[in-house]
């Protein structure tokens, strides 16, 4: 009989394990799609460059630089508040008085929906690339490499 506690205690131990690693696997994921959304953001702008030879005018703070470092500040939150819940389980277990929390979830859950938000007028206003500017033509009288002969 002492072998069956001893079993179902350490399930949970590896259940709340199982839980962080996919918190863990989560936070890496926005981290990285931050990440990507932000350096996006910046191709883009050197397209835009690149096509029309003006400085794109971003609004200040409906950017896909502000969305994407909110995203990685987001999910370097979630690693820290992961670990915390992680060790506040483990304590509840070897005590034997685990409550699960649900307000942590909708937290967590109103930020993602909040940041997914935000990112719904940037794809809006991606849709149209200016058109290409004709390049100017260059004169080869300064050239070194063409002969004047």
């Amino acid at each position: 009989m002492t072998k069956e506690p001893k079993i179902d205690r350490q399930r949970e131990h590896q259940a709340n394990e199982r839980t962080f690693l996919a918190w863990l696997r989560t936070s890496i994921a926005l981290i990285g799609f931050g990440f990507a959304i932000a350096r996006f953001g910046l191709f883009l702008r050197q397209l835009h460059l690149a096509l029309t030879q003006q400085e794109y005018q971003a609004d200040s703070l409906f950017n896909s630089e502000n969305l994407g470092v909110s995203l990685v500040v987001f999910g370097i939150t979630m690693v820290a508040f992961a670990a915390w819940r992680y060790n506040q389980v483990l304590w509840q277990i070897e005590q034997g008085n685990y409550r699960p929390s649900p307000l942590s979830i909708w937290v967590i859950t109103a930020v993602v929906m909040i940041l997914g938000t935000l990112s719904i007028p940037l794809i809006l206003s991606r849709t149209k690339l200016p058109s290409p500017s004709p390049a100017p033509t260059r004169s080869h009288t300064n050239c070194p490499f063409i002969s004047r002969n």
